[in-house]
């Protein structure tokens, strides 16, 4: 028993140090960059040079004209993740029913263009949406003569959707793909048709990775800037835009940090919430799936 705990506390001081060059890093650059993004949001520079601390950044945030671009914002990642759920739970669930070869191949040519550099893809969008792009020339083909939809929100949209349609897809394959078909099966020979399996096994089961999800889809779309500057053209302004143009256009980095603070808490609250509904429907599984 004692050579069994002396190595066991070794295995456990083995892990201890193999730990310590994450730390040193997460200390470096997720740790540092943090505090230094706290102290420029609650401080201010004075014409005289001293810098004193207030709150006025965060007050600044819930200006009105700012308060537009984060209701913006919200709608177009909520309506991003929406779409991205109707698109790719049916493509998820198409895929995930077919056998494991096949489906996987499907799988790898969804995810191909995630490959490609993600502002290549993005610029892809502008022939495809300008005047005399890709859609406009097919749509003349039958004499509709439709106006550009390049640089408005429905192209921001459209790009969003497109980027990160993926990221809903692969974690609702994968939780569908570890559903026992004992399940489906014993649910047929009571009597239930498709539809009630569906609905009573199928979706339940794969509420986890619906939640993954909608987690990795409306983050990144709330905080994106590239999609809305590139097919937004500047028009349809987010909060990573807005972020972005306080650090780099117009240098007031203690505004900017304000607002990244505020974005990061909204989306540690947006995580938690969805943390606990994932929680949630696991405890709950077991009523969630009577028939």
């Amino acid at each position: 028993m004692k050579k069994l705990r002396i190595k066991n506390t070794d295995v456990d001081k083995m892990q201890a140090r193999l730990a310590y060059p994450y730390a040193i890093w997460s200390i470096i650059f997720i740790v540092i960059p943090l505090i230094l993004v706290v102290f420029y949001s609650i401080t201010q520079t004075n014409d005289d040079g001293n810098i004193s601390i207030t709150l006025s950044n965060y007050r600044d945030v819930f200006d009105p004209l700012f308060f537009k671009v984060f209701v913006r914002s919200f709608i177009l990642s909520g309506a991003a993740t929406i779409a991205c759920i109707l698109l790719g739970y049916p493509v998820a669930y198409i895929i995930s029913r077919m056998d494991v070869g096949r489906g996987g191949k499907l799988i790898l040519l969804f995810i191909l263009p995630m490959w490609m550099n993600f502002l290549l893809r993005t610029y892809a969008w502008i022939a495809i949406l300008g005047k005399n792009g890709l859609l406009n020339s097919f749509l003349n083909i039958f004499g509709i003569y439709p106006n550009s939809i390049l640089y408005t929100s429905s192209a921001v949209l459209l790009g969003m959707i497109y980027n990160f349609l993926p990221f809903m897809v692969l974690p609702i394959y994968t939780t569908l793909q570890k559903i026992d078909d004992d399940l489906v099966n014993a649910a047929k020979d009571l009597g239930a048709n498709s539809f009630t399996v569906f609905i009573k096994i199928i979706f339940p089961l794969s509420m986890p990775g619906v939640m993954s999800g909608i987690t990795m889809v409306f983050m990144p779309c709330v905080t994106t800037f590239a999609i809305s500057r590139l097919l937004g053209g500047g028009k349809t302004m987010l909060v990573g835009d807005l972020i972005e143009q306080q650090f780099t256009t117009v240098g007031d980095w203690n505004f900017g940090s304000a607002l990244s603070i505020v974005m990061m808490i909204i989306i540690l609250i947006s995580m938690a919430i969805m943390n606990k509904m994932d929680k949630d429907g696991e405890e709950g599984g077991d009523y969630n799936i009577k028939a």
